[in-house]
């Protein structure tokens, strides 16, 4: 389904975009083309170079690190069979 629409989409840009350049003639077309490569080239090498150069700018200053501290445990409460168990005192009787 979205393979149709992808390609929907493909060939209604594709539509479009010979309309525009059917009037030129085909110098104008290959001069059109090479500029639109030229800019489009121009623009994802300066993307790519200025997020490469940004990467890591600024991130040293913002991160700092805090020192661990203790973990605070609640207290638990015992079993109810070990508070039992540790309320009797069992003794052998020496009779």
């Amino acid at each position: 389904m979205i393979r149709k629409i992808i390609q929907r989409v493909n060939e209604w840009l594709e539509d479009r975009l010979r309309s525009l350049v059917r009037p030129l003639s085909p110098d104008a077309r290959v001069i059109v083309i090479v500029t639109m490569l030229i800019v489009f080239s121009g623009l994802s090498i300066y993307m790519t170079v200025s997020s490469i150069y940004n990467l890591g700018k600024g991130k040293g200053e913002q991160m700092q690190i805090e020192q661990i501290e203790t973990l605070k445990l609640q207290q638990q409460q015992r079993d109810s069979i070990n508070n039992l168990n540790n309320h009797y005192q069992y003794e052998r009787s020496s009779e």
